[in-house]
């Protein structure tokens, strides 16, 4: 199983000097990624965004930064949103990404959580579905052809048109991410395409429905189980001790989660809710090294995932704190999790 991290970017909106504040969490991001790549963590993912709680609008360029910097960690994002992209200039993105990093970039295709880019970029939220749902069939066209002839509803047709660059890779890893849905984890399923659950409240194994949907539309499309993986993506944290892990984190993901919550209807979170959260069965996984490698563990056993990626920079986490967080990751917890699944990782 593949250990890894992804995050958003996370900035101070309320910063007079936002080109600042944006160069700041850049600079740290990138230290990050670095240390994630020394520490052997397999996997780093960056999430698509255009809000200004995140720095992140563009994962691509993020990335290809991070490429000329790491070795051998994977370079995906988590997500691109799709819908309210191009598919040609997202491949020639990641494709150049995978250049630059020798064969690692991967592309993690969603809807998105938050719909500013639908406006943004001029699309209707009306559309959200098939929006969606033909330019992942576009990116694929593009991914499976050099020469690309595809015509669709709501984007020009190409006709017999070669996109460039082509990845190192033979074939650009494209996954598909869902918030819980079991039409999108059939649908991934059904196109042979890894699948990434992202889980961010309730007790974690009760996802484990979507991904045995997932597999029984896969089988039934007759896909091979060697290209149909899976993920989940969680939010948690890793300090020296359990309390510092918890204290650490509650103030930085309260925020985050109050600040969406009042956009959404939800309502307040509080340190009880944030205390059962981190239970054995709860959705987040934090705590000291031991205690979230068995949760990883456990985890493992409900779902039989290929890849777990942790959110641990979310929010106004100090920089020191997540750099220490990843050191804990990569050398005391990754090393517990691979001895207890016989995974031998080469480097």
């Amino acid at each position: 199983m593949e250990l890894g991290l992804h995050t958003f970017g996370d900035v101070d909106a309320s910063a007079l000097n936002k080109g600042k504040e944006g160069a700041r969490r850049l600079k740290n991001l990138l230290e990050e990624i670095e240390l994630a790549d020394q520490v052997g963590l397999d996997v780093f993912g960056l999430g698509e965004h255009h809000r200004p709680d995140y720095v992140i609008s563009s994962p691509a360029v993020v990335l290809a930064a991070a490429a000329a910097r790491t070795k051998n960690i994977r370079l995906t994002s988590a997500v691109s949103v799709l819908s309210s992209d191009d598919p040609v200039r997202v491949f020639q993105q990641f494709s150049t990404v995978d250049l630059i990093s020798g064969g690692r970039a991967e592309i993690m295709a969603g809807r998105g959580s938050f719909i500013e880019s639908f406006p943004l970029f001029g699309y209707d939220l009306g559309d959200y579905d098939e929006l969606f749902a033909e330019k992942l069939d576009l990116l694929l066209a593009i991914r499976d052809e050099e020469v690309v002839t595809w015509q669709g509803a709501m984007r020009p047709a190409i006709n017999g048109r070669g996109v460039y660059p082509r990845p190192l890779q033979e074939k650009l890893p494209v996954w598909i991410a869902v918030g819980g849905t079991p039409q999108s984890a059939a649908r991934a399923g059904a196109l042979g395409l890894p699948l990434a659950i992202a889980i961010i409240g309730g007790e974690y194994p009760r996802f484990a429905p979507f991904f045995n949907i997932y597999r029984e539309a896969a089988k039934r499309a007759g896909h091979d189980a060697s290209v149909t993986k899976t993920s989940i993506n969680v939010h948690g944290f890793i300090a020296d001790t359990t309390e510092a892990a918890a204290d650490q984190f509650y103030g930085p993901q309260a925020e985050v989660m109050n600040r969406i919550g009042r956009e959404r209807g939800w309502g307040p979170t509080n340190r009880a809710h944030f205390d059962q959260a981190r239970s054995p069965l709860g959705n987040l996984f934090l705590g000291e090294p031991e205690l979230v490698a068995e949760k990883i563990i456990a985890a493992h056993k409900v779902f039989g995932m290929d890849r777990f990626l942790l959110q641990m920079a979310i929010g106004p986490m100090p920089h020191d704190q997540i750099m220490r967080g990843i050191e804990l990751y990569g050398t005391k917890v990754a090393p517990i999790v691979r001895k207890e699944l016989g995974v031998t990782k080469s480097r």
